[in-house]
């Protein structure tokens, strides 16, 4: 009689160790799964940047800009902003002027996080007239040559440098860069 007491106390135990064991790995699985595929680099699909991820990010935070104004631009404002970095070729005529204007348009799309993000364009001046047509737009110079690595190559083209709150160079858009692929980016930084 003691036999089939201590057989079925055994069944039952075993029972429970597996069913322990299942649990476990319900939770432990998923866990080394994504661990894997993370140590694979595989990346889902969706969370891809639009833009080039610069890793690890540059502190510009001292890079001397002077705007038009003769100010020196600020990169950590009380407004948390995003800056937007404009940056032309040797020379930004039409091509260049209406990637801007795409640009502004662009960050007009965000809403009410448009104040969130600020534009800057740092090259050759642009004419007044010019300039009066791309508001919000700053216009500066890099007196310390600290975007030209950024920069776009060639005559009348724009390439682009996104650059966070704190002053640190987070992604750059080469030239010939899609609008919408910006403004894809955007809304996972700008909030």
């Amino acid at each position: 009689m003691g036999t089939e007491k201590d057989t079925s106390f055994a069944v039952v135990r075993r029972k429970n160790r597996l069913m322990l064991i299942g649990i476990v790995a319900l939770f432990v699985g998923p866990l080394l799964v994504a661990a894997l595929l993370s140590w694979s680099g595989w990346r889902p699909a969706g969370s891809k940047a639009y833009g080039t991820l610069i890793d690890p990010p540059r502190d510009v935070s001292q890079a001397a800009v002077t705007l038009a104004s003769g100010e020196k631009f600020v990169w950590r404002n009380p407004q948390w902003q995003w800056t937007l970095i404009a940056l032309p070729g040797s020379t930004c005529a039409d091509k260049c002027r209406a990637a801007l204007a795409d640009v502004l348009r662009m960050r007009a799309t965000l809403g009410r996080n448009a104040t969130r993000l600020r534009v800057l364009y740092v090259g050759m001046p642009l004419p007044a007239e010019a300039l009066a047509q791309l508001v919000p737009l700053q216009q500066g110079s890099d007196d310390a040559a600290t975007f030209v690595a950024w920069r776009a190559r060639g005559d009348d083209t724009l390439a682009l440098a996104l650059v966070d709150p704190g002053g640190l160079l987070m992604m750059s858009y080469p030239q010939g860069f899609d609008v919408g692929g910006v403004r894809r980016d955007l809304p996972k930084v700008v909030q």
